[in-house]
């Protein structure tokens, strides 16, 4: 059990649900004013029952934690577990349908692109309206400002109205702003994965810088080896409850333990996704080379990753991603990334995609694949732990490959010299 500081957050059985099957609507007709009316009264007339459940979803159940002041706290689980509803409302953006979250310090949250943005104030605008959101003095603004301006790189378009702002530039201003305004509580969800591969880096860098001053962060995340690097405890949601919390590297290989549970349904009925949905992964196989599934491959021997989606979209792109036993991302293989002859996506109206190796480079061990699909340059589908994997013994040019070499999982084929002798 971790000792705990100071609280700067307490949480005590929080609850959130959510009523489905009826949408809000911001300009009601009369017919639609007189349906609600004669629903209340019905729902009067049958006293005070719950709804019915099947019109009811909890995002969370029963959720109690205390993190202590100067934590940084990685929060992990699957797709629709109740992560981002959590920091949702720790930020004051929605409200506990019972319990309580008090919050012992001032709050800065990077949850979407744009959050916190008045879309028609320029960027210089919005650096002080945020700073002021956050309780600091615009003199204080004012000292942190050019660091805020360097930290973004969006000097050319500080004075533009942010309407104007890519989503790059959206994120690498709202993360300078709450990184550089000194909040004593830093909530970030899985936002940072807009970003480009040095700008996460960057951020990564100024969240370590955070945590070493004292401050608390809290951290959603997919990425398990930057919750591992960046977190030293971790807290795994599940179906809405707390299913483990403790030391990051505990917590990970707990959610590793649920996730490859949860791999043993088919790809085709897996809940926990994300996208926009205009193509769904429907199939995902592993095999050795040849059409036959197996999920036993070999270092030093031909693999074969084949997944279908529900339907052909022209232009579309699919990437696997491979993780190691520990979490940590080892390599990925994605077909936007190939030339139009490796893209085996053959034929109009096709609905498979087909990644090749004629040499498995994996040391021996357990994996698993996060699998996605993009059309029109938006996420369409994505499922984590999408299918595990064991890799055994092989051999590559004819050497052995050892089972544990304890520097990474790769196995890259090489050769030695001996000049003069």
């Amino acid at each position: 059990m971790i000792l705990m500081r100071s609280p700067a957050i307490i949480c005590e059985h929080l609850n959130k649900r959510y009523r489905i099957g009826r949408l809000h609507n911001d300009f009601p007709t009369l017919r639609d004013s007189l349906a609600e009316t004669a629903r209340q009264v019905v729902a009067r007339l049958r006293g005070p029952h719950e709804p019915r459940q099947s019109n009811i979803v909890w995002a969370l159940r029963d959720v109690s934690l205390e993190i202590g002041q100067g934590e940084t706290v990685g929060i992990i689980g699957n797709n629709g577990t109740g992560k981002s509803t959590l920091l949702r409302i720790l930020s004051r953006i929605t409200r506990p349908s019972s319990g309580s979250a008090s919050i012992h310090g001032r709050v800065a949250a990077l949850l979407d692109v744009g959050t916190g943005f008045h879309p028609e104030l320029t960027g210089r605008e919005n650096i002080f309206l945020n700073g002021v959101i956050l309780g600091m003095s615009r003199s204080d603004i004012a000292r942190k400002f050019d660091e805020i301006v360097a930290f973004a790189e969006v000097e050319r378009f500080l004075d533009t109205p942010v309407k104007h702002y890519s989503s790059g530039m959206h994120l690498r201003l709202a993360f300078a702003i709450a990184a550089h305004l000194e909040p004593e509580i830093l909530l970030i969800d899985e936002i940072l994965a807009v970003g480009d591969a040095g700008f996460q880096r960057k951020c990564l860098g100024k969240m370590n810088d955070v945590a070493r001053q004292g401050r608390t962060v809290l951290f959603v995340s997919h990425n398990l080896g930057t919750v591992q690097s960046l977190c030293r405890r971790g807290v795994m949601i599940r179906e809405g409850r707390v299913a483990a919390d403790g030391k990051t590297s505990d917590t990970v290989a707990e959610y590793l333990r649920t996730l490859e549970e949860v791999s043993s349904a088919s790809i085709a009925n897996r809940v926990d996704r994300s996208g926009k949905g205009l193509m769904t992964l429907i199939e995902l196989q592993v095999s050795t080379g040849d059409a036959n599934p197996s999920k036993v491959l070999a270092t030093g021997r031909p693999a074969r990753f084949a997944c279908k989606v529900d339907r052909y979209r022209p232009g579309a792109s699919c990437a696997f991603d491979i993780y190691d036993q520990l979490g940590q991302p080892v390599t990925y293989f994605d077909s936007s990334m190939s030339s139009a002859e490796d893209v085996a996506m053959m034929g109009n109206g096709s609905r498979e995609f087909v990644c090749e190796l004629d040499q498995l480079l994996l040391i021996p061990g357990r994996y698993h694949i996060n699998a996605g699909v993009t059309w029109n340059g938006e996420l369409q589908d994505f499922v984590e732990g999408a299918i595990f994997m064991d890799v055994e013994q092989g051999a590559l040019n004819g050497r052995p490959v050892p089972r544990e070499t304890g520097y990474g999982a790769v196995c890259m084929p090489h050769r030695w010299l001996t000049p003069g002798l």
